[in-house]
């Protein structure tokens, strides 16, 4: 006779997955595509309230409505723009519980003693002030609401290891992980949680765009630089990142299960800046080892 469940256990089975942003709001910069945009949705399912920042107007108020968020253009650059998406969040929904500071551009590439310095500063602006601007006021309104937060900064593999992107780049990524240590340091005591994640290989448009441009082949797909990174910038050989797994990356790190993490860099990058696989032999079995 087959044993039946007992209630309780059947009422569990039809209990829907629990959402683990239910009701908070979140301001997400850069969301209107690659890592912003699946972060936006990821949140949204989960129950967020999403704004969407970014200056693709059309995209981003598109995907805004998909979600049954709200789209603002926003120059992250500027501070009045990253303040104008804060006190959105305050208007629409009374509060600001997640900012994903996800806005960044690639910047300059060549020898460093050649580098444009107004391209330099030009990227300083987005990728660090942009930062400290949604730092900033996402502080201001979550002391003030007196709830705690989560602020996320999108750092990258490029400030933990050398050689992974341009000077400039990689300048502005090891300023984040300072920032985000520094700025946990001072509202810790508030409840504000504050911390990076570093992807690394994600084919996202920015990084196709550059392997396009550095290999001298435009008609690169994002799966022909997932296969080169799965290959050659991986321990886990033949896996890459994608834009979904950074996404999921943010989630907990906004949700209350990293509820004790603070000041924290989460490494995204399949072990790559963790060890070198190329002396990886030393691991396999010799001759005289054999039996």
């Amino acid at each position: 006779m087959e044993q039946s469940l007992p209630m309780h256990d059947e009422d569990e089975a039809r209990r829907p997955p629990s959402k683990r942003l239910a009701n908070k709001v979140a301001v997400i910069t850069g969301g209107a595509r690659g890592i912003g945009a699946a972060a936006a949705k990821l949140f949204a399912r989960n129950g967020a309230h999403v704004i969407v920042a970014d200056i693709l107007d059309d995209i981003g108020a598109t995907l805004a409505d998909s979600i049954g968020g709200r789209y603002i253009h926003c120059d992250v650059s500027k501070e009045a723009d990253v303040e104008s998406a804060v006190e959105l969040a305050l208007k629409w929904k009374g509060r600001i519980d997640i900012m994903f500071n996800n806005a960044g551009v690639p910047g300059p590439s060549g020898s460093i003693s050649s580098l444009d310095m107004e391209q330099v500063k030009d990227l300083l602006s987005i990728n660090v002030l942009g930062v400290v601007h949604g730092i900033k006021y996402a502080a201001a309104a979550m002391i003030k609401g007196r709830r705690g937060g989560s602020i996320i900064c999108t750092s990258s593999s490029a400030g933990i290891m050398g050689g992974l992107g341009g000077h400039a780049y990689t300048l502005s990524k090891e300023a984040l992980n300072g920032l985000a240590k520094s700025a946990a340091c001072e509202l810790g005591v508030h409840g504000i949680r504050v911390n990076n994640i570093s992807p690394h290989g994600v084919p996202s448009e920015m990084l196709v765009d550059a392997y396009r441009m550095h290999l001298g082949k435009m008609d690169m797909t994002a799966e022909d630089v997932s296969r080169i990174v799965g290959e050659r910038g991986s321990l886990l050989r033949g896996r890459c990142a994608t834009v979904e797994d950074v996404a999921e990356a943010a989630l907990f790190m906004a949700s209350e299960d990293a509820g004790f993490i603070t000041g924290h860099n989460l490494v995204l990058d399949g072990g790559y800046t963790s060890a070198c696989s190329t002396m990886s032999f030393i691991y396999q079995n010799s001759n005289k080892d054999t039996v």
